[in-house]
């Protein structure tokens, strides 16, 4: 009988604990902890001159610092320095080196010269790269493999160290944009730009062939590619202080680069630590564990499960800003004025693969907000409030916050120029039919339909070229803005094309009600998705089998997890594709250079994903690139568009809407797209969190009731059968001998 109690107790004792349904180790929710997740894998890259991607933002733009960002409650966005003393204005100089006025026209212009001057006293996380002895040596420079061991983290060495960040850092991480070890999706567009670094990529892969010769390609150890060796014009420190830029004559965006992470710091002992022999292999590399001066740190990394984040003791601290726009102060976001940042010690990521469950955590308060770096998801949250009044009362009952706004930044369906079919075309004839048939699909995706009645989740409006509103130049969503290829204009506004239009240019391009006019098969299309098909991504990839089957075309649905996905789209392999872009910076010029012929994905590893190319339109691209917002640009703009509408290189898609999603315990939210260090803003009030989860998740006891009743019956009930058994087989006290 003793078995049997143990066992009850055992049992509800197990019923008692799974009333507690948190994902978190107890006492979690009562920490300064932001919790969060994210879908699918990993990060790819880590690295700021190879990470351009928007799932990895949370963990640069959190450990590393560019000179410059934005205001976070400003709108339109205002430029603020960061690590710079101040945002610096460009001087220029002719060809012969003299000065020129701030007015100088553009032709005249030979170089623009920037100087950022960087404030002082700024420190760099702890790490093992910058621990010296007493003697000032660096005690983790010159390992073998068999010191590194089975060390996974710069957390599994004894010793870190840090220094200050100075003007060299900077030069460095300019001159590792040349790079031949990794991927450096920008390099394309700075060396067209920064003086003498075209050139410098070419001196690096003559001195990295030098130093790699004789070793296998497949060698996961590399020496030391030291950047420190070879000067860079383009990127000097006239002192320890200053970062002087010589930019090719006038380029007025330059100032935003300097608030992207491909700008941040990068100390060569980084660089150096993790060349050393090993160190790949156990995956310790700037891929997965920053070196910088930002809020916080990587701690915790583990491959497509979990990653934590914590407080930089080494951080200087920033205030939290004072100012905002208009209803800003009403909504509390000011609340914290002057406070310093960053206000929670933790920022824990867990992997959660699907869009439901995450919904579902996030309703029971186990995340304060579903991802930091996605601002889609307070859209899913409004669309199921639209769509249930029960949901609605729900919702503001525990006081969900979901803040929407419109900003920059964008959906497409792309055609790959390489491609024969859908590209651009190897001769006259064939790109006209080529052309067409680009035409014909993007008048028969009804992206007013799909996303603005039935994908309400990821609603927006639909998108009439690459300019999206919000930024000087762009059309959209006037008269003025209407893509006559794929609309017409009645009383002013947008109809899409009948369908009748888009059949004919189909069979002008060759294939008559989906068929090939000469050999009579079906036309069969490849469409890359950058995500595994999950249930909620399959409506939306059935829907746009059927908008392709309005014509008779077979659209063959190819769906890679997003690494993947990005290892075919380097190599050139995609047909048909999705892909989105949240703007880098408040100018048309960063949504313009997504279909710039330079900066093309294959083989220049930059962000033409499409691989498009048009003479014409590059030419204007370096023509607008030199303008100040005005006429003129606006001018060349509206040719670069008329071009792009013609040649169709996308469906151009939809201008998503942005808004985010809070729970009551998380303060400070704003929808943004360019400002990305978002994790310093946000206000965790844990108590309230811990008050509201056992609120909200309160276990439902009457099932343990009469699961014991029915425990005890069966005791009840062994109990009476043991009885029976031993009095079946007890021998009588008076019971005469058996004979035997």
């Amino acid at each position: 009988m003793r078995g049997w109690r143990v066992r009850i107790a055992l049992a509800l004792s197990l019923l008692l604990a799974a009333c507690n349904n948190s994902p978190y180790p107890d006492g979690a929710a009562a920490t300064n902890t932001i919790f969060n997740s994210f879908d699918e894998r990993s990060p790819r890259y880590l690295d700021p001159t190879a990470s351009y991607s928007n799932p990895e933002t949370p963990y640069t733009y959190s450990a590393y610092e560019p000179m410059y960002a934005y205001h976070y409650l400003k709108r339109p966005y205002e430029l603020i320095p960061k690590t710079a003393e101040a945002v610096a204005k460009p001087h220029y100089v002719d060809k012969a080196g003299q000065p020129l006025p701030d007015d100088a026209p553009p032709e005249q212009i030979a170089e623009s010269i920037y100087d950022v001057h960087l404030k002082k006293g700024i420190l760099y996380a702890p790490h093992p790269a910058f621990a010296k002895n007493d003697k000032g040596e660096y005690l983790y420079h010159h390992l073998t493999r068999e010191q590194v061991g089975d060390k996974r983290s710069p957390w599994d060495f004894e010793k870190q160290g840090t220094r200050e960040l100075v003007a060299e850092d900077y030069v460095y991480a300019f001159k590792r944009h040349a790079t031949t070890r990794i991927e450096a999706p920008i390099y394309a567009i700075f060396s067209e730009y920064v003086l003498g670094l075209k050139e410098y990529g070419e001196l690096i892969k003559a001195e990295d062939a030098k130093l790699l010769k004789g070793l296998p390609e497949s060698s996961p150890d590399k020496p030391f590619l030291d950047f420190r060796r070879w000067p860079l014009a383009g990127v000097t420190a006239p002192d320890k202080y200053t970062v002087r830029f010589r930019i090719k004559g006038k380029y007025p965006q330059w100032k935003y680069w300097l608030a992207m992470t491909f700008s941040s710091p990068v100390p060569w002992e980084a660089d150096a630590f993790y060349a050393q022999p090993g160190m790949n292999a156990n995956g310790l590399s700037l891929v997965k564990w920053p070196v910088g001066t930002g809020p916080f740190m990587m701690t915790e990394y583990v491959q497509d499960r979990r990653h934590v984040m914590k407080r930089n003791p080494n951080f200087r601290g920033e205030p939290y800003p004072c100012e905002g726009e208009p209803g800003d102060k009403e909504k509390g976001l000011l609340d914290d004025c002057g406070k310093m940042m960053p206000f929670v010690d933790t920022v824990v990521s867990t992997i959660v693969k699907e869009a439901v469950p995450r919904k579902e955590m996030f309703k029971q308060g186990y995340l304060d907000v579903p991802e930091i770096e996605r601002p889609d998801w307070g859209v899913q949250f409004r669309a199921d409030m639209e769509d249930s009044d029960d949901v609605r009362r729900a919702f503001e009952a525990r006081g969900f916050a979901f803040p929407q706004a419109v900003d920059i930044n964008n959906w497409y369906l792309g055609f790959n120029w390489l491609d024969p079919v859908v590209g651009k075309g190897d001769t006259p004839e064939q790109q006209v039919k080529n052309r067409k048939l680009r035409q014909a699909l993007s008048i028969a995706i009804d992206w007013e339909e799909g996303y603005g009645r039935i994908f309400r989740n990821k609603g927006g409006v639909a998108a009439h070229g690459p300019v999206p509103p919000g930024v000087f130049g762009s059309r959209e969503l006037t008269p003025e803005g209407i893509n006559p290829v794929t609309h017409r204009a009645v009383n002013g506004q947008p109809v899409r094309r009948p369908i009748e239009d888009a059949k004919r240019l189909l069979a002008e391009a060759g294939y008559p009600d989906g068929r090939d006019a000469k050999t009579g098969k079906p036309l069969v299309l490849n469409y890359d998705f950058q995500r595994a098909p999950t249930p909620e991504i399959k409506s939306e990839l059935d829907w746009m089998v059927r908008q392709f089957g309005k014509l008779g075309v077979q659209l063959e649905i190819r769906a890679t997890d997003y690494n993947q996905f990005q290892d075919k789209v380097l190599k050139g392999k995609q047909q048909i594709f999705w892909w989105g872009w949240l703007a880098d910076y408040p100018d048309a010029e960063n949504f313009l250079f997504l279909l710039y012929g330079p900066n093309a994905k294959y083989p220049n590893q930059g962000e033409n994903t499409a691989n498009y190319s048009n003479p014409e339109y590059d030419r204007l691209y370096r023509l607008m690139q030199t303008m100040d917002d005005g006429p003129e640009k606006q001018k060349v703009m509206d040719q670069m568009v008329a071009i792009v509408r013609e040649d169709a290189p996308w469906a151009w898609g939809y201008w998503p809407y942005v808004a985010l999603a809070f729970q009551p315990w998380a303060h400070n939210g704003k929808p943004s797209i360019v400002v990305r260090d978002l994790a310093k803003y946000y206000r965790i009030d844990p108590a309230l969190r811990v008050a509201r989860q056992a609120e909200w998740n309160q276990p439902v006891r009457w099932p343990l009731a009469l699961i014991a009743l029915a425990l005890i019956a069966m005791v009840l009930a062994a109990w009476r059968g043991y009885r029976a058994r031993q009095q079946a087989t007890a021998k009588p006290k008076n019971a005469a001998p058996v004979a035997i």
